[in-house]
């Protein structure tokens, strides 16, 4: 259940990120973050939330003998794709801390 509903989501969301990329481009989607305060507002959030979950993967992934780098990396260039990916590839039974 968990995981079948990580992948529908991670379907969803690379769906409207695939469309977003084909229609504005990568800096076609960051570009509205610095128009306007309230937008600059959504960008910090979304990077303040993503280096929160970079440091918990960093430390979750050490404790299970993985390799953080390509988490990290996928992270940064693809956003929340990097954390659905890393969750969806966990070993059944891992718990999540």
């Amino acid at each position: 259940m968990y995981r079948g509903l990580l992948v529908i989501i991670l379907v969803l969301f690379g769906a409207l990120t695939a469309a977003a990329l084909w229609q504005h481009g990568y800096w076609g989607i960051i570009e509205p973050h610095f128009q306007s305060f309230g937008g600059g507002q959504v960008f910090a959030d979304l990077v303040i939330a993503l280096g929160l979950v970079l440091i918990w993967i960093w430390q979750d992934a050490k404790k299970m003998g993985r390799n953080p780098l390509p988490w990290i990396v996928v992270t940064l260039t693809m956003g929340s794709i990097g954390p659905l990916i890393y969750l969806i590839t966990r070993k059944p039974g891992e718990i999540i801390r």
